[in-house]
């Protein structure tokens, strides 16, 4: 029996790129995003796949997902469906605030539980949660919410690591914190990265060569660790001062 992988967010850019990374690794792929064109697409070119059209930003769409993929007994759950947003706090529509955070933080939440739930009792599996660098940050002015949602995701899948330390469960999760990666992300988030982006080919090779080694936190780029822990351990208002400025540089001129 085929192993068999999970990936949210599996239409575009780093998801993308990690179901055919796991598909060359010979696992069996469920691709799951909302434009189902898109994963069809996808789906002709790996050995083995299945694809599920979902909006994850709906509890129920996240619970149909778990419900109408449990019985493959999943050895891998990717759960990188997410988007962000780029302004003042103030400015950003309130519904796609809310929309970012019930499918930056409540669908991975969901499937991170219920996924954990069965990989518990058979004591086995990998999960793997994507989030960012900004999730490594103390704060991201105007990306506020953003910035938030990944510090969610990063502080969330640390605890669950070392409760399953403690257990010493062979059930293994981490956090992938890349920094800037060339995907749609950034036309989205209406942003564009004054810094040279990696690849999203290059960022799922590390992601998933780093899930497989048991890594708690995945930072594909050599520099990323040192630069988020400098960022942690510097005084809280420096780091946001710093923060703001670069994020400052990664607004588009509006026409």
């Amino acid at each position: 029996m085929a192993r068999t992988a999970l990936v949210t967010g599996a239409s575009s850019g780093i998801g993308r790129e990690i179901a055919r990374e796991l598909d060359k690794r010979g696992f069996r792929v469920i691709l799951a995003a909302r434009r189902e064109d898109r994963l069809r697409e996808l789906a002709e070119e790996l050995s083995d796949s299945r694809v599920i059209a979902c909006d994850l930003s709906r509890r129920e769409e996240c619970e149909r997902l778990y419900e109408e993929t449990k019985a493959e007994r999943l050895t891998v759950l990717v759960n990188n469906a997410g988007f962000g947003k780029l302004g003042r706090f103030e400015e950003i529509p309130l519904d796609d605030e809310l929309a970012m955070i019930d499918t930056n933080v409540k669908a991975l939440h969901i499937l991170t539980k219920l996924f954990l739930q069965d990989f518990i009792r058979e004591d086995r599996g990998y999960i793997l949660n994507v989030a960012s660098s900004a999730g490594l940050m103390p704060g991201g002015p105007l990306m506020a919410t953003y910035y938030a949602t990944k510090a969610y995701v990063t502080s969330l899948t640390g605890a669950i690591y070392e409760e399953l330390k403690q257990a010493d469960s062979s059930v293994s999760i981490s956090a992938l914190c890349p920094g800037p990666v060339d995907t749609e992300f950034n036309s989205v988030a209406n942003a564009q990265f004054g810094v040279k982006s990696i690849s999203a080919e290059y960022c799922a090779k590390r992601a998933v060569e780093g899930l497989f080694a048991r890594q708690l936190i995945i930072t594909p780029e050599r520099g990323m660790g040192l630069a988020a822990k400098a960022a942690q351990l510097a005084p809280r208002r420096i780091s946001l001062a710093i923060t703001g400025q670069l994020q400052s540089g990664k607004q588009k001129d509006k026409e």
